[in-house]
């Protein structure tokens, strides 16, 4: 049986082609220039191809109604799962430790409240994954009011764009330089006269200038601030002596078009013996009605009457679908126990469950060596920007930012300094981590010195261990003067009592006998015991951290006010009312 593929064309060739109008992309939608389609022409018809099998697109034909046309789209489902893999855990950043004070702080501004994190990392993972390249552009959005009177402050936004829309253009002799970039795409508006109509958006960037058309007529040019091209371009999977990158899908497109036109096949020899042909020999058929619970009867002696049933052994076809399949996993890397087949629940150790998984964390690995080269430089662009329209962050604020450890750490940043820009990319494991074992491994290491608190701490994922040692710290010390508040309480009590009674309790021990008595009398202590005031203990400066100490005690012991309280008989009489 044969099959209509899904054959791309170019997009100057299928501008106004159903399959660009549905939702795959507006890539044959931009004009592109003679100069242009031959540069970027094979790019974009191959992105065109990709995103069409992502979203589903993967026939060129609708069958009759009531036929069958199977599509799995197991293109969407590999990439999908590869981008969570590679990217669910997010990333962290290692500073230089002259800026450890300053740059994090910044930076998880700029990723967490500014931008959401996890979602940016999955659109770049996602846009890189199926295209093969991932652009993302750095903007400042100065502050604004609203309509409802509510001010929204400034901020750097992180940007990633449709790769279709990029057009960077490269030094001749160095791949690495890009020396100016072109975004332009198509947007709907609405008209003064309220008719929709299509515009043409276009944006050039250099070191020096942007400029902005709107259909081909500049609206806007200024310098650019920065001094370079705020983008930054990430190849999923480098190619040597390219620009470009490789995608995760494009080597199982065809693999996931055959199995689709094989189930398709399969499915149409199931339905066409799900309704069997009734055949009919040496009679005739015209009073004959089929039907369940129907009964024949009549027919010629030598009349025959049967069902085609299924000759087709459906074994073949099924273990070349269960091939092409297995071919998809093991292209992808990804494993396929990881799709839901059913396997037993067993404890297995992080290095057997990495073995297992080897293809796929190879994958990951060589994913992660060029995304985090472009995320640096995503960090990068986005404190240059920083710096530029909001010159106070170049100081060192200690009430929004780290902790200064060392006295060598500036007050001010030098935005010339190349070390503020040395953020390096720390990737966690992708795959889950027993913290029992962690722990014990680390508490092992601390017990023989091989370890220090900090490095425990950034072993178990803390991004700002030195706040969080600091954390401990003061939590330990409050805990330390609260037990000597609860101690001074208890010393006054047990001195009220031996002043009332002169029954000396466990926490007070033994009176000493007042000034001037005498030691045989009965009541003092044996023998020739000090009494009075202890020796040294006049005239003792005790310093002003001893004496604010001091005060913290008595102040936490009796505090500055009465203690609040609940009246439980008000409250149980207002609850059975």
């Amino acid at each position: 049986m044969c099959r209509l593929s899904f054959a791309f064309f170019p997009p100057n060739q299928r501008a106004a082609g159903s399959d660009l109008t549905i939702s795959i992309s507006p890539l044959g939608l931009v004009e592109l220039s003679d100069e242009e389609f031959e540069v970027h022409g094979p790019r974009l018809n191959r992105y065109a191809t990709n995103f069409a099998f992502f979203l589903g697109h993967h026939w060129a034909y609708r069958r009759e109604a009531g036929e069958p046309q199977i599509t799995l789209n197991y293109v969407a489902t590999f990439s999908r799962y590869i981008t969570n893999f590679c990217f669910s855990k997010g990333v962290k950043f290692a500073v230089p430790k002259r800026y450890e004070h300053i740059v994090p702080a910044l930076l998880k501004r700029v990723w967490e409240v500014d931008n959401d994190k996890q979602s940016l990392l999955n659109s770049i993972g996602e846009q890189g994954g199926v295209t093969g390249d991932s652009f993302v552009k750095i903007a400042y959005e100065p502050q604004w009011v609203d309509t409802a009177g509510g001010i929204h402050p400034g901020r750097v936004r992180v940007l990633p764009l449709n790769s279709a829309h990029c057009f960077p253009e490269y030094h001749p002799h160095d791949r690495d330089r890009l020396i100016r970039f072109k975004l332009k795409y198509k947007f709907w508006t609405t008209g003064a006269d309220g008719a929709r109509t299509v515009m043409t958006y276009t944006e050039v960037i250099t070191d020096t200038e942007i400029e902005e058309y709107l259909n081909d007529e500049l609206i806007d040019a200024r310098p650019n601030p920065l001094g370079m091209i705020p983008v930054a371009h990430i190849r999923n999977i480098s190619v040597s002596g390219s620009p470009w990158g490789l995608s995760d899908i494009g080597d199982i497109i065809s693999i996931n078009r055959e199995l689709n036109e094989k189930m398709t096949d399969v499915s149409d020899i199931i339905n066409y013996h799900a309704s069997p042909t009734t055949i009919i020999q040496g009679a005739k058929a015209t009073n004959l009605e089929r039907g369940p619970r129907k009964i024949w009867g009549g027919l010629p002696e030598k009349a025959k009457v049967y069902n085609l049933e299924n000759g087709v052994d459906l074994n073949g076809p099924m273990g070349y679908i269960q091939t092409l399949k297995l071919a998809m996993h093991e292209i992808t890397g990804v494993p396929e126990s990881a799709l839901g087949q059913m396997q037993p629940i067993s404890n297995t150790s992080g290095v057997a469950l990495s073995i297992q998984w080897y293809p796929l964390i190879n994958k990951n690995a060589l994913k992660q060596l060029n995304y985090g080269v472009g995320i640096k430089r995503i960090n990068e662009l986005v404190l240059r920007t920083l710096f530029c329209h909001e010159p106070q962050t170049l100081l060192y604020d200690p009430y929004t930012d780290g902790i200064k450890t060392e006295d060598a750490q500036p007050d001010i940043i030098d935005p010339n300094d190349p070390d503020v820009y040395n953020v390096d990319c720390v990737w966690p494991s992708p795959l889950p981590v027993d913290n029992l074992v962690k722990l014990n491994e680390i508490q092992a290491k601390l017990a023989i010195g091989l370890e220090s608190k900090r490095n425990a701490l950034v072993e178990l994922g803390e991004e700002f261990p030195d706040e969080r040692l600091e954390e401990m710290f003061s939590e330990q010390r409050r805990d330390v003067v609260e037990q000597g508040a609860l101690e001074l309480i208890k010393a006054t009590i047990s001195s009220a009592i031996l002043q009332m009674t002169g029954i000396a309790t466990e926490e007070s021990g033994k009176p000493a006998p007042s000034s001037g008595g005498n030691p045989d009398q009965s009541g003092s202590p044996a023998g020739n015991a000090q009494t009075g005031v202890l020796p040294g203990a006049t005239g003792i400066d005790l310093g002003v951290d001893t004496k604010s100490l001091i005060n913290q005690f008595v102040t936490m012991a009796y505090g500055t006010k009465l203690p609040q309280s609940r009246n439980s008989e008000d409250a149980s009489n207002q609850e059975t009312r």
